[in-house]
């Protein structure tokens, strides 16, 4: 197991620009753990819409399209995020209750009613921020 603390952005093979706590690589995955710090996430790149599959999220609760929620790969459940269109300027807060998206370049599938809140459907450039307390 390594460890390393970044400080800095950089951007790696897909083309998205992350700055980041801190980076631990277990058996040869990457996994981030978001310090106590609310400037600890600042994460660009592609969301997309929620395709709905089943009745349940990855955290047990009832998938809800009307809800403010999203899916992350690393995110803690019960997180919330500030996410900004990146095309319009349009933002809102959501909660993480998924995981996902499972689409290499994407950081974020957000349900229909966010992404209405945001002003897309489809795909969007998006920023992501950890919300304020």
């Amino acid at each position: 197991m390594t460890r390393r603390v970044l400080s800095m952005s950089y951007t790696d093979y897909d083309g998205i620009v992350r700055i980041i706590g801190v980076v631990m690589t277990l058996c040869g995955t990457a996994v981030l753990f978001i310090s106590g710090s609310s400037r600890a996430l600042a994460e660009s790149g592609m969301a997309s819409v929620y395709a709905y599959s089943g009745t349940k999220t990855a955290s047990g609760e009832r998938a809800n399209p009307d809800g403010l929620t999203a899916a992350h790969r690393t995110l803690a459940f019960g997180t919330y995020v500030r996410v900004t269109n990146r095309r319009n300027g349009r933002s809102v807060t959501v909660r993480i209750n998924d995981r996902g998206p499972f689409v290499r370049g994407r950081v974020l599938d957000i349900t229909p009613a966010g992404a209405l809140s945001l002003g897309f459907s489809g795909l969007a450039p998006v920023k992501l921020e950890l919300a304020q307390d």
